[in-house]
């Protein structure tokens, strides 16, 4: 017999991201360990891809890598935002059939459990589920419907005792494990859909409590993140190549709203429908020039959207962490055709994203009644907390105050396990 399989009840965490995620367990009592899901990567973009050509499902950065390679079918990724929308209980055609939304989520966690299976040698019935402050922005009947309809796919797929906490909070339990002393901790969560924030009391010996709830002083978020900023880049930087803000023979802007599914990663599929196809065709008459048009329908017809997005990704990334001004090859699209991405325009792009959420920073430190004095750092998790012109917006709001980056894939995982009942 496996030894794996007599182990005491596990405990999982999933931190089910926007863009990515990650997964970790422990017994009780035990250490959180993060779960390599593919192959030694312990984090996992959130995307499905049902490849039309061999009828099989792929996950993860294989799921990614066949669609960019040119595979025929549909990917799905930002799953996450779909999550208190009226639209997760539609359903999509996918290799000819209808699908729902909530069913695709479902089948992503599912892959989340089948690799923890392999990993662990046992099938875990126990999860905490991460979930941000806000799912939905001012909206608290939506918000509710986000949790429920998560956690009844964490069900749908295996799970028996389903319980969430919020991803600060679990970013927070698994910084504390290398505190020597007592700390007030700003802990900054940005993933890539919303962006959250909680002032907590962390240490050593608070950290064998099993009541945390007066640690606690202020959460506080908002519904942006990483896919908001490539969104905002992508308007910026890409989509005036195919028409955006041009202005037609009435001197009249070219209407807005196909740029803006193309630039929205989860909407973007939308766009390729005859439908779509058809009255993006209808634009033309309002076109000056001819070749930002025909450059729209090149998208849209052979299906670039997608590209196009993943390319602003990298390309946000590549600026922010060399510093350096870099370009989006478009050849693709037409022979030539290329984007620049500057490093000191990052800044000015996302200047508003980044106001708005270095505001919702200061609403938690606010809200926890304390000056920035008593602030003995700020620690950052999330992926998109990497992103410079954040922390650069970030330090001049509290520019007295240390700040450190944790794990910023993994971090939230570790610490979800560390908050179960």
């Amino acid at each position: 017999m496996d030894k794996r399989s007599s182990r005491p009840k596990i405990t999982l965490g999933i931190d089910f991201g926007t863009s990515n995620s990650a997964v970790s367990w422990a017994e009780p009592g035990g250490t959180a360990q993060l779960i390599a899901l593919e192959g030694e990567a312990l984090s996992i973009p959130t995307a499905v891809f049902y490849n039309a050509e061999d009828r099989r499902t792929h996950f993860g950065r294989d799921a990614v890598a066949q669609y960019l390679a040119g595979t025929e079918g549909r990917l799905m990724r930002s799953l996450k935002s779909l999550l208190g929308s009226p639209l997760l209980q539609e359903t999509t055609e996918v290799n000819h059939q209808q699908v729902s939304y909530h069913d695709i989520v479902a089948t992503f966690l599912a892959e989340l459990r089948k690799r923890a299976t392999q990993a662990l040698g046992v099938a875990p019935t126990r999860v905490v589920m991460g979930r941000p402050v806000h799912f939905v922005d001012d909206a608290p009947e939506r918000d509710a419907l986000a949790q429920q309809s998560l956690q009844q796919a964490a069900h749908d797929v295996g799970f028996e005792q389903v319980s969430f906490q919020l991803e600060p909070i679990a970013a927070a339990l698994d910084h504390e494990r290398r505190l020597t002393r007592e700390n007030m901790v700003l802990v900054v969560d940005l993933g890539g859909g919303t962006s959250d924030f909680t002032v907590v009391r962390l240490g050593p010996e608070r950290m064998v409590r099993s009541d945390r709830s007066g640690d606690v002083l202020a959460t506080t978020g908002v519904h942006i993140g990483g896919t908001d900023f490539d969104q905002k880049l992508s308007l910026e930087q890409v989509m005036p190549l195919f028409g955006y803000r041009h202005l037609g023979p009435q001197q009249r802007e070219v209407p807005s709203g196909v740029f803006f599914d193309l630039a929205t990663w989860h909407l973007i599929h939308w766009q390729y429908l005859p439908r779509a196809l058809s009255q993006a065709q209808g634009l033309r008459v309002n076109y000056s020039d001819p070749r930002l048009h025909a450059r729209l329908m090149e998208v849209l017809k052979q299906r670039h959207g997608h590209h196009i997005a993943h390319m602003v990704e990298q390309a946000k990334i590549g600026c922010s962490q060399s510093g350096a001004d870099t370009t989006i090859d478009l050849s693709v699209i037409e022979r030539g055709l290329l984007a620049p991405m500057r490093a000191a325009e990052l800044q000015d792009h996302l200047a508003s994203l980044l106001a708005k959420t270095v505001a919702c920073a200061r609403e938690c430190v606010q809200l926890a009644g304390l000056e920035d004095g008593a602030l003995d750092a700020i620690y950052l998790t999330g992926g998109s907390s990497a992103l410079r012109p954040f922390q650069q917006a970030l330090q001049a709001e509290f520019p007295k105050v240390p700040m450190m980056e944790g794990d910023l894939f993994g971090g939230v995982a570790s610490g979800l396990v560390y908050s179960r009942s």
